[in-house]
């Protein structure tokens, strides 16, 4: 085989997947009706409700069911609705559930893309106050609001075609798994960043949301210190390598927030 040959025709395939895979990322623009604005993403609100509602009873399954205490899902269920039905969040196609998940080992709430929330008993428990609860939930709508699940597809879809035309750009028939294994392991940074700004986006509106229904703001940094307490309070791994921010670097993002919204 001539090598040069080979060597100019894999780069030009690498090339071509490169481009579609640009094309089909740029070409999925819609303007966000909330925020205005422009976002890659890869559902329409339409589809992010429909997968949303298909999802949820195998992420309900996965956390031992739901709680079976009436006076918590009440709870959370009428939280989630004054957060939802009092802001922004009102105007949007999404419809919202709002789910507590039986497992009390598991310290987590997080969402579904079209308005599925959930929360564990294992955070519940772990919050001390209405306002506190608010927080963790308002942030979870804050995702929903955000698009950023539609967002992530849109970026993994564009990661994994770069990944392709850089596996046929460097591939090598003498060590083909080397130079596979630097592509993915760039491209899996990239998408932990993007999860860290979806993760600080997200508290900006969790901090609108409780400001704006009448809760206090400030009990979203009392959530980030209770999480952080959850962690273990000790070592973490860099951030870089984390897809949520550190909740020190959380914390004074949010404050400065608060402090934004309460001048205006």
């Amino acid at each position: 085989m001539n090598t040069g040959i080979f060597s100019k025709g894999k780069l030009i395939v690498a090339a071509i997947i490169a481009i579609i895979a640009l094309i089909s990322y740029y070409s999925k623009t819609d303007v966000n009706p909330i925020t205005g604005e422009k976002q890659r993403v890869s559902l329409t609100q339409e589809q992010e409700v429909v997968l949303g509602l298909q999802s949820a009873p195998k992420m309900i399954e996965q956390f031992g069911g739901e709680t079976s205490d009436p006076v918590v899902r009440e709870k959370v269920t009428k939280i989630g609705r004054k957060l939802v039905n009092e802001t922004e969040a009102s105007k949007s196609k999404y419809k919202f559930n709002f789910h507590v998940l039986a497992d009390s080992k598991t310290v987590n709430a997080f969402a579904l893309p079209g308005g599925q929330i959930f929360i564990t008993m294992g955070l519940y428990n772990l919050l001390t106050t209405e306002d506190q609860l608010a927080g963790v939930l308002g942030h979870e709508i804050g995702h929903v609001i955000g698009r950023h699940s539609a967002e992530q597809m849109a970026k993994e879809e564009l990661t994994e075609g770069l990944i392709n035309a850089t596996d046929m750009a460097t591939y090598d028939p003498n060590s083909p798994n080397v130079q596979s294994g630097i592509a993915r392991y760039v491209g899996s940074m990239i998408n932990m960043k993007y999860g860290r700004e979806d993760e600080l986006e997200s508290d900006r509106f969790g901090v609108k949301y409780l400001y704006e229904t009448g809760y206090q703001p400030e009990a979203q940094i009392e959530v980030m210190k209770i999480l952080k307490q959850a962690g273990g309070g000790g070592q973490r791994q860099p951030e870089f390598l984390s897809t949520h921010p550190d909740p020190e670097n959380r914390i004074t993002e949010i404050q400065k927030y608060i402090s934004e919204l309460k001048k205006k």
